[in-house]
């Protein structure tokens, strides 16, 4: 456990499965105290509060719609009465086209009302997050984000316009959040997961389509599919005291997709 995160307040939003889910509970088992975020999945929510509380923990569960400014808004006001302080956020709330929930078009093909609730989540959604939690940090003078991007952001991937133009737009919020928080010492950075198990987005196109883990796993240098903890790791460090002089920094966690 790092004396780093002791006494200390994380925000994890898309906390109700995958990377959201095992980036809190990472944050939990560091010490801090957690504010777990979902909009539609309450239960998913409250059961990642279950698991990290179970483990020892401390942790609340807050319904907020990240595309709506008041909700997000309540969300930092809550976490703030509910522990005094918010010192890091991992801002992790986001859709893309899995097959099943969302269907994987082209561009040609694509609705423009699906192009408007992808670009609205995954990026008015994090802009929003971000315009609170820095307004929060900026009084405390401290604190720490991580953005989840995608590798999507680096690597133009068939029938995904969407959700690549929005996981791209996040690169630049990011750089521009980290120019503008410099000076009240919140560091701001970006990870860039590659394929990973055990996420909706995974689990529902290798539901439609068994061999997607094999041909992921081709793409990938390294020869495999990545685990939710592994992007968990890079949350936790680019929070950490470790990562002090690291603001603007885009991480691919991708198994080296970028270098190819």
């Amino acid at each position: 456990m790092s004396q780093g995160f002791q006494g200390k307040v994380a925000l994890v939003t898309g906390a109700a499965s995958g990377i959201g889910r095992v980036t809190a509970q990472r944050f939990a088992r560091e010490g801090a105290r957690v504010i777990v975020a979902t909009d539609s999945n309450i239960k998913g929510g409250q059961e990642t509060v279950r698991l990290i509380e179970g483990a020892g923990g401390e942790a609340s569960f807050i319904k907020c719609d990240v595309t709506k400014a008041p909700d997000v808004q309540g969300l930092i006001d809550a976490a703030v009465s509910n522990y005094g302080r918010l010192d890091f956020a991992f801002n992790n709330a986001g859709i893309g086209p899995d097959g099943k929930r969302i269907p994987v078009v082209t561009i040609a093909d694509l609705e423009e009302e699906l192009w408007n609730r992808t670009l609205d989540i995954n990026l008015k959604g994090v802009f929003l997050c971000l315009k609170y939690e820095m307004r929060q940090m900026i009084k405390q003078k401290s604190g720490a984000i991580v953005v989840s991007s995608s590798i999507g952001a680096l690597k133009s991937v068939y029938g995904f316009s969407a959700y690549c133009a929005s996981k791209t737009g996040l690169l630049g919020l990011v750089k521009v959040a980290a120019l503008e928080g410099a000076q009240h010492n919140i560091r701001v950075n970006a990870i860039c997961p590659g394929p990973t198990r055990r996420t909706l987005l995974m689990d529902n196109l290798m539901a439609s389509d068994p061999g997607k883990q094999d041909e992921f796993a081709r793409l990938v240098p390294l020869g495999r599919t990545a685990e939710p903890e592994e992007m968990a790791e890079a949350v936790i460090w680019l929070c950490s005291d470790a990562s002090s002089f690291v603001t603007a920094h885009i991480m691919p966690v991708d198994g080296g997709m970028a270098a190819t």
